[in-house]
């Protein structure tokens, strides 16, 4: 047998590449001319493969070997085994869909509810169950449609979670489905000897590269945006410590429009095709590998990074798990799939569509075969095609087009929200009331979308019933800016939204135009902010003829002055019932803890700004820092006087229990202590690092684990007492050390209702 496995070994490593003739059913190498031309040196296939369908089918199910998809098929299981207690949401489920909790839900269709908890924990293990099973390649059809049909579910489910790279597993849950990715490194190939080591068909990688050339490709033609080639879409950026580097060489400004805004779009648009190409794929391998691993470290995507990492393989020749195994001892080779030459398979066709005389294992492209081009044809003319369906799908469109989760517009556009008030009014008696920003909601992203907003309004206007308002009406005062624009509104705050249109095919009349016409101003807002010091902050305010914008001045902010850049205003001031006009470079200072209207009176929008300091804040600064020179003093001998017991806390770090310290010693203890487990988290070991991140693991998915048992039982063994399931649920929550719990790395997003 060794030299036989020798033999193979370098039969294999004499193999072609995905870019040239690939071995027939019997194994033996298919005549090659001894000058081929550069279609086929380039492409891996004559023109005259594509110039009639006949011939096409026949080389879409050229046999190809099936190492590297299934490999692919094995990394792809487990990333989103590994994925589904974590951004899908396995590990807090109980939290999103707790029976009878009075919630707002923002599904893509409105008859979509989730099922009852117990029922979505079995959801998911089935869901768990399916990726596992694609990871193995047991029961290869049914764990793809245990995961895929699951995955779509919850994904049409919540569109508030919806991303480009959710997105992108259920398109590679859903192809894979379609393949053949079970006739290497699997289960199935072990129990069943016609698909163990078999032929797959070339379609199966053509719709995978093709899947992940759309992705890097349509996300770098809408990188062709003129806010990231100005460098406006991620402007903070450069600021992280990965960037350092850079920065050696280039100044912070000049890395984020280079490296940050220019090499993410030259990636993306050049990425498919320098994996496509041989001579072109080792390079496009290190540069891919270097963009993944810095976005794991830049973003909480889950697995994305790694998935997009696990793909980049298919783009290599086919056999390239082969190779690698041949260079590994003789001793170790019996545990590695196998390295023979794969075995004829019935879904490939082997010979042309115009030989007639077909030797041993050469079949003609069936209805099978047909299919799958087809399949092929129509799936990548789709794929092309969803990025710019928004002329259809009007509805969804905002300021940017479309459901985000499918557009491949990824970190082009970045946004901060400044003031949102939600005002109801009672049909029947005409009383007002407002209600804070997201309540009954665990989400915040139906702020920026219109279609969210209505289902947001009709949920509200029934919760609200249950209240005692009758008819409620629900109005919506949203100011948003995008990529470093003017605050703006999004929406009509004069528009009832629970009686207001809505189509998820036609323009959304309340929706307010974005003010591209003052973009020029935004180098002119960077000078502004550049000039002032730390102390001072400033809201950069843009608002439309014939509406006001009601305002409150904290008494923190004692010396609010606002000042008019562009158009004319009115402010009025509510308590003074006093009006005063402001022209171009006017400005005036307003009174604090009071509230104050902004009314925009030119025919054209207005342009104002805020400009504040928190005087509060300054004094609390200005204390911390005069106890922190105080506790200087004591540890390093110069200070003799000894503390007031009401001081000693700064130096022990212990508060009292039984007196009432003072709030700014409260404060200093508060802020030394979390200083003091920055720096011991900065100056961790390596190993220490990678305990905390596996304690964090652990309990995540332990708590998946045992929530998800938990419901099993309920559902074959029946509920059992509240005191029981508080005790479970209780061990269900043990961490293993404080801080543990929680999404580490997710910003939260400030929510200021006043300035």
């Amino acid at each position: 047998m060794e030299p036989q496995r020798g033999r193979a070994a370098a039969a294999l490593l004499a193999e072609s590449s995905p870019g040239r003739r690939q071995r027939d059913g019997d194994g033996a190498p298919e005549p090659t001319q001894q000058r081929s031309s550069w279609a086929q040196r380039l492409l891996g296939f004559e023109w005259a493969d594509v110039s009639s369908w006949p011939r096409f089918v026949c080389l879409l199910n050229r046999p190809t070997d099936p190492a590297s998809l299934g490999v692919f098929r094995f990394l792809f299981g487990l990333l989103m085994a590994l994925d589904i207690p974590q951004e899908r949401g396995l590990s807090y489920l109980d939290h999103k869909y707790l029976d009878g909790l009075e919630v707002c839900r923002f599904p893509l269709v409105n008859f979509l509810e989730p099922l009852p908890l117990d029922w979505m924990y079995l959801l998911y293990a089935v869901m768990l169950l399916g990726a596992l099973g694609i990871m193995l390649g047991c029961c290869y059809r049914l764990s793809c449609l245990l995961f895929m049909l699951p995955y779509w579910y919850v994904f049409l489910l919540d569109k508030t979670a919806w991303n480009n790279h959710s997105y992108l597993y259920g398109l590679l849950g859903f192809q894979l489905t379609l393949m053949d990715a079970n006739r290497y490194w699997s289960i199935d190939g072990l129990r069943d000897p016609r698909k163990r080591n078999a032929h797959v068909p070339l379609w199966n990688y053509t719709v995978l590269r093709m899947q992940i050339f759309i992705v890097y490709f349509i996300a770098g033609i809408k990188k062709l945006d003129a806010d990231w080639v100005e460098g406006y879409s991620m402007g903070s950026l450069s600021r992280h410590w990965l960037f350092d580097p850079f920065k050696l060489v280039l100044s912070e400004e000049m890395t984020n429009l280079l490296v940050v805004h220019g090499g993410g779009l030259v990636l993306d648009l050049t990425a498919g095709y320098l994996l496509f190409f041989d001579a072109t794929r080792p390079a496009a391998l290190v540069f891919v590998s270097y963009f993944h691993c810095m976005n794991s470290q830049l973003f909480s995507i889950g697995m994305f990074s790694y998935t997009m990492l696990a793909t980049s393989p298919l783009f290599c020749s086919p056999d390239w798990p082969r190779r690698l195994g041949a260079r590994f001892p003789a001793c170790l080779r019996r545990l590695l799939p196998s390295l023979e030459p794969p075995q004829p398979s019935e879904a490939c066709v082997y010979g042309g569509p115009e030989r007639k005389g077909r030797g041993r294992g050469e079949r003609g492209p069936g209805l099978r075969q047909k299919l799958g081009a087809l399949f092929t044809v129509l799936y990548v003319l789709e794929q092309f095609f969803l990025p710019y369906s928004h002329f259809i799908t009007q509805g969804y469109n905002n300021w940017t087009n479309g459901l985000y989760g499918y557009s491949w517009d990824m970190m082009v556009h970045s946004r901060s929200h400044q003031h949102v008030k939600i005002t109801y009014r009672d049909g029947a008696t005409g009383e007002l009331g407002y209600l804070n920003p997201g309540v009954f909601t665990q989400s915040r992203r139906w702020k920026d979308h219109a279609d969210m907003l209505k289902q947001y309004a009709t949920c509200l206007s029934h919760l609200l019933l249950n209240y005692n308002v009758s008819q409620p009406e629900i109005y919506f005062d949203v100011w948003v800016s995008i990529n470093d624009r003017f605050q703006q509104r999004l929406f009509d705050p004069q528009v009832d939204i629970v009686r207001a249109e809505w189509s998820p095919f036609r323009h959304t009349p309340w929706l307010k135009p974005l003010l591209v016409d003052l973009s020029p101003w935004r180098t002119k807002l960077q000078d502004i902010e550049s000039s002032l010091d730390n102390q001072t902050e400033v809201v950069f305010i843009a608002d439309f003829p014939g509406l006001h914008l009601e305002n409150f001045v904290s008494e923190d902010l004692g010396n609010t002055s606002l000042q008019l850049l562009k158009g004319e205003v009115v402010v009025e001031i509510v308590k003074e019932q006093r009006n005063y006009t402001l022209q171009e470079g006017d400005r005036m200072q307003l009174p604090p803890g009071e509230y104050h209207k902004v009314h925009t009176v030119s025919p054209e929008p207005s342009c104002y700004m805020y400009v504040y300091v928190n005087t509060t804040d300054v004094a609390l600064e200005r204390n911390l820092t005069e106890l922190q020179e105080l506790r200087d003093k004591v540890q390093n001998g110069s200070e003799t006087e000894p503390l007031p017991p009401e001081l000693q806390p700064i130096l022990d770090g212990a508060l009292g229990d039984t007196t009432q310290p003072d709030p700014v010693v409260q404060a200093f203890v508060r802020r030394q202590q979390r200083l003091e487990e920055l720096q011991r988290q900065r100056n961790a070991t390596l190993g220490a690092r990678l305990q905390r991140f596996a304690a964090r693991k652990c309990f995540l998915f332990r708590r998946s684990f045992l929530m998800t048992w938990i419901s099993l039982r309920n559902l074959v063994l029946g509920r059992p007492s509240l005191e029981q399931l508080a005790r479970e649920v209780a061990y269900a929550n043990m961490q293993p050390e404080a801080g543990v719990a929680g999404t580490e790395g997710v910003q939260k997003e400030p929510e200021r209702a006043e300035l």
